[in-house]
């Protein structure tokens, strides 16, 4: 129960903190600030979301997390098994492709070293954000893989919600300060999340 609760503790200060710190920037805008506000929010991802799911794999373990809460496990069937696998290494290639992306194309890398230019190439042609939908799926992909209902209905439930109002609400108008122009145009041209599906909000 208490990795649980500390799970729950570091979605909370992440999504309040972008909250916060998105409206600031909204006030201040300017790259300088866009920056920092990126550099603290990832802080807060990797410092106080990473440690406890992390954590989580040893104690209690990914099987144990129904037994405490008292849910009932997933079916034991071994194609929801084989389906989690799949997605889960799908979701790893989406991670290592974005990952080769940023570095070659962008000098840069995932979180802390931002990239110096706009990335439109390699995996980033087919969708925006193509390491927060590998870490989706291997978010789903393991639930599915040990046949935990928690871990499933956590990614679909905390973990992407939070993760795609961070990415709406924050990171796309960070990226539209330090980028500019360039990322506006690249933004109406690529799918947000998931390759093929470009659907754009107008008001």
């Amino acid at each position: 129960m208490f990795t649980i609760i500390l799970q729950l503790l570091g979605w909370l200060t992440f999504i309040v903190a972008t909250v916060i710190l998105g409206a600031w920037l909204r006030k201040n805008p300017s790259k300088t600030g866009a920056e920092r506000t990126s550099w603290i929010l990832h802080t807060l991802f990797w410092a106080g979301v990473a440690p406890p799911v992390g954590f989580g794999f040893f104690h209690p373990g990914l099987t144990h997390f129904d037994d405490i809460l008292g849910l009932p496990p997933l079916p034991e069937d071994s194609i929801l098994q084989l389906l989690g696998m799949t997605v889960l290494l799908i979701g790893a290639g989406f991670i290592l492709a974005s990952n080769i992306a940023l570095w070659i194309l962008g000098s840069g890398a995932n979180a802390f070293l931002l990239t110096k230019r706009l990335v439109a190439g390699g995996i980033y042609q087919w969708t925006r954000n193509p390491m927060s939908l590998g870490f989706y799926m291997i978010a789903i992909g393991t639930g599915l893989m040990v046949g935990s209902t928690y871990l499933t209905a956590g990614a679909l439930l905390l973990f992407i919600p939070a993760h795609v109002f961070y990415l709406k609400y924050f990171e796309e108008y960070e990226l539209e300060l330090r980028v500019g122009e360039a990322y506006l145009e690249y933004k109406q041209k690529v799918p947000f999340l998931i390759p093929g599906f470009n659907f754009q909000y107008k008001s």
